[in-house]
């Protein structure tokens, strides 16, 4: 293969971008999923403060996750060799999110079914446990392709590709990789409980705003570590732009906690937004142009599993852009119309006296 053909196209370089764009999208908005789901058993003294609490995140959690189905759905359609390699060699992983997933949902669904208070507080717990194991993992899952997977050619072909060392699990628990799990279940909390502050009036609001003035600070100082050990041991190809995007994390995250204190809602919950987007950029700048990969252990150049080997045609490409320019705007405008209906503060005055049989608002 020539240097030329190892150069991506216009299309391959576009759909990196708009999977790295959902990624992103997923870690804001269900961030806040996390963190709030989370803090429903230490915020929620009783069962109005917990429906207080649920009904804050009720209307969007699903819809959020669309998210996390696009970018799985683009990447397997963009860059299915990118897909293969990692669905096949981190099952494990990919099984906990799962989980995580269905143990979350579930609670949401079950818990207002029953009126005992032993029933709802087991799917408080089940919806705080799942809504943990997710960014934990995703955490180390991306710490692991900013150190980079290595991967080798699967036996008896010269396209396909595995993860060396399978069944890769254990690998993946390297001190930067722990840390980069508890980094996102942090970030996760603060986020959620910015998100609870933004979205509650009263006691509810009063808890959720103490819990980020003490929970920004470990966010702020456990981030500050894990983005100042990336950039000097792992650093991109882009060099500069990696410390840019952790001045602006770092700023973003500074400026979160400041404004919490001033009970500045807002922009309290706009500075993580803009730590968790400057934060995944630098990221997804240093998975440019390997997605993740270390390909060391392969000798040819030309068999390196990257942009361009992983990806597909370009007429899968141009279609699959044809289909995002009518799709996608349709889809951003429904879930920003879901929002705007649920934009009001909610408080335990909002909750009726028998909440026995009230169900979880879905989207």
């Amino acid at each position: 293969m020539t240097l030329l053909a190892m150069e991506p196209s216009n299309l391959q370089v576009l759909w990196f971008i708009l999977i790295a764009v959902l990624w992103t999208g997923y870690l804001v908005l269900e961030g806040y999923d996390y963190g709030v789901a989370m803090l429903i058993p230490f915020l929620g003294k009783n069962e109005k403060e917990r429906r207080v609490i649920v009904n804050t995140i009720g209307p969007l959690w699903d819809g959020n996750e669309v998210w996390l189905l696009t970018a799985g759905g683009a990447t397997f359609a963009a860059f299915p060799g990118w897909y293969a390699t990692l669905f096949s060699g981190l099952y494990l992983p990919l099984f906990l999110v799962l989980a995580g997933l269905i143990i979350r949902g579930v609670s949401f669904e079950y818990r207002a079914l029953h009126p005992e208070s032993r029933w709802r507080n087991t799917f408080d717990w089940m919806a705080a446990t799942g809504s943990f194991i997710v960014p934990l993992v995703f955490g180390i899952g991306f710490a692991n392709f900013v150190i980079g997977l290595p991967v080798v050619q699967a036996p008896a072909s010269d396209r396909l590709h595995v993860l060396a060392g399978q069944p890769y699990f254990w690998q993946l628990f390297s001190p930067f990789a722990l840390l980069g799990g508890v980094v996102l279940v942090v970030l996760s909390l603060f986020h959620g409980s910015l998100f609870l502050a933004l979205k509650t009036k009263g006691v509810v609001h009063d808890r959720a705003v103490a819990f980020a003035n003490t929970i920004g600070v470990v966010a702020i100082v456990g981030g500050a570590i894990f983005l100042v050990w990336k950039n000097i041991a792992y650093p991109s190809s882009f060099g500069l732009l990696d410390w840019v995007c952790l001045v602006a994390a770092a700023g973003g995250l500074a400026a979160a906690w400041w404004f919490n204190k001033s009970e500045r809602d807002g922009i309290a919950f706009a500075g993580t937004t803009v730590a968790i987007l400057f934060v995944a950029i630098g990221i997804f700048l240093r998975m440019w142009p390997n997605l993740g990969f270390d390909n060391s252990l392969i000798a040819d150049p030309a068999a390196h599993l990257n942009r361009v080997t992983a990806a597909s045609t370009e007429l899968t490409l141009t279609i699959m852009t044809v289909a995002a320019a009518i799709f996608v705007p349709v889809v951003l405008a429904y879930q920003g119309w879901s929002i705007w209906v649920f934009r009001k503060r909610l408080s335990t005055k909002n909750i009726p006296d028998d909440v026995h049989h009230v169900a979880v608002p879905s989207a």
